[in-house]
């Protein structure tokens, strides 16, 4: 249905209206766009967003303790791996961002070890 071709342009319709004296709520601004099924929108946001399946963040998450020790663990977090290869870790203390900061290469190296890992190529530690 939303793929049918209209009979009237955007603005012919908006002429329609006004001489109906029928309101028209829709936004000046707004882009109409075809509705797509929401099986395949679910799906998407699903593998966008790595629900229900493993993902390289979540092993690192899962062995986070083992990579950083679990003082340095307790106050900071692995949050996402970009593009480019950098997981983002988030440090909530400065004594930890220090410690992480100096210990990076290793940190890297063992987090390469990991199944699915080995595109990890550098942490940007932030404060979080």
């Amino acid at each position: 249905m939303a793929d049918e071709p209209k009979p009237f342009s955007y603005q012919a319709e908006k002429l329609i209206a006004a001489l109906r004296r029928v309101p028209d709520d829709t936004p000046a601004r707004m882009k109409k766009r075809p509705t797509k099924e929401l099986s395949g929108l679910v799906e998407e946001l699903m593998v966008k967003y790595q629900i229900g399946r493993d993902s390289p963040e979540q092993l690192i998450r899962d062995n986070w303790p083992e990579l950083v020790g679990p003082a340095n663990a307790h106050y900071s977090h692995a949050a996402q791996i970009d593009p480019r290869g950098r997981l983002t870790v988030l440090a909530g203390h400065a004594v930890v961002r220090n410690e992480l900061f100096i210990h990076r290469k290793t940190i890297v190296q063992r987090i390469q070890k990991l199944p699915g890992c080995t595109h990890v190529r550098e942490l940007n530690i932030r404060a979080g």
